[in-house]
Parts: structure tokens; sequence; C-alpha cells
């Protein structure tokens, strides 16, 4: 399903994203010039632990669903990478393996830029190190967030905070109802539990009974989020 040109919205999506967007443009321009395009159909798997750092990618349509495997052999996720986001830079600088699985979450496109590249453009633009390091520590902040909510917060609020993301990172307006966000990023309650970490069963109870607090509307396509503030006032009343 390779591709060698970026669609109008791809390009879109990947000069969008909140730390590319922060590039000067001559940089950016030249990331994209030694890009090349890759497009896979959902559930195909993108990259395996274990393999080597070949390239340093961004996803430019669908999602980049990121997991690993217990020794149970139960799949764990850890998080889905949405459009304008880069990753696979840390392999590519310690040299070490993959550490975890990468699949298509529907329909996917990404554009790889490959060690060699990179290293080429990192000689010619000194400013991508100090972006390479704010990258690396936004990253790190958003993970000593997940562990304290995981160790503070229960799984309502848990749950409240990442339906919010989901609508920031794939919010769909409803036409009828100005109000009413639809979560365009599919996902089965057994996903949105991987990600959270808890059983579908008890993250099934929670979504009913934010349903029946009006904040969501559960629906076969998705999830529709119909009171963001009531998902906040979760969070808060929580925290």
């Amino acid at each position: 399903m390779d591709d060698p040109i970026l669609t109008i919205e791809e390009r879109a999506a990947i000069n969008a994203g909140r730390w590319f967007s922060s590039l000067s443009p001559s940089l950016r321009h030249d990331i994209l010039r030694c890009a090349y395009v890759k497009r896979f159909r959902d559930g195909e798997l993108i990259a395996a632990r274990g393999d080597p750092p070949e390239d340093w990618v961004a996803c430019a349509r669908g999602a980049v669903r990121v997991s690993s495997t217990s020794i149970t052999g139960k799949q764990v996720t850890l998080t889905y990478v949405e459009p304008g986001v880069w990753f696979g830079d840390v392999a590519i600088f310690d040299g070490e393996r993959r550490t975890h699985d990468a699949y298509a979450h529907g329909e996917t496109t990404i554009v790889c830029v490959s060690r060699a590249d990179l290293r080429k453009i990192l000689s010619q633009h000194t400013e991508l190190y100090e972006a390479m390091l704010r990258l690396h520590a936004r990253r790190i902040r958003q993970l000593f967030g997940l562990v304290e909510d995981l160790n503070t917060l229960p799984l309502r609020a848990r749950l409240a905070k990442q339906l919010l993301h989901l609508i920031r990172s794939y919010g769909v307006p409803s036409l009828a109802d100005g109000r009413e966000v639809r979560i365009g990023l599919q996902l089965a309650q057994e996903e949105l539990a991987q990600l959270l970490g808890a059983s579908r069963q008890r993250v099934n109870q929670e979504l009913k009974a934010m349903e029946r607090d009006e904040a969501i509307r559960i629906e076969p396509g998705g999830l529709v989020v119909r009171n963001r503030e009531a998902l906040m006032r979760i969070i808060e009343s929580d925290d």
C-alpha cells in the first residue's frame, strides 16, 4: 500500500502537529523532503518488538496502536499515536531494538525518515537537537502524569480524562448539536479498558454510569461526549 505522495489532508495533519509546527520552515521542509510514505490496513503490523531501529516515524492518518504482550500472553495497549505525532526516535538515538509492537488502527498512513537521513538533518540543523530534548521532556512529563493518575485516581476519573483526551485528538463536532462531540477513533470497550489498565466489565459499568448522568452517549459506532463540563467535574471531584 505504499504511495510516495501524501494527500493534502495527510500533509496538513503532519504540519499541524504541536511539536512539528514549532520547528523552523526550513527544518520542516528538509525532514519531509527525506521522508517516504507507507500505508497500512487496519490491524497490520508496522513494527515489531525486537526490530532494529531503522526509521523515525510520524503518523499522518488513522492511528498507530503501540502495545506489548505480557508473559501470560495478554496484549496490553499502551497508547494510540495520533496524526501529527512523531515516534521511534528513542531507539534511533540509543541504538537499541524496538521495545514494543506497533499496529495500524484503521486505515493508517505514516511517514518515515531513515536513520541515516535523520543524522544528516541533525548535522545540518542544530535546532533539531534542542527540539528533540523538548519532545522527550514532554513525553517524560506525560509518563509521570500517567503513573500519578494510575496511583491516585479512581477508574471513573481516569476514564473521564481519557475521553477528554480522545475528543481533543479525534473529536468530530456534531452537526445536529454543537455541544456534542463524537470520538472519531473507533475503540472497542476492551481496547479502551487496555488503555486504562482495567477490565472491560469495569469500564463498561463506568461508561453506563456516565451515560445515565448524560455526560456521554454510547452508540453502536462509538462514543459521543455530550457534556465536557460533566467529565471535568468527575476529574476535579476525585483530585
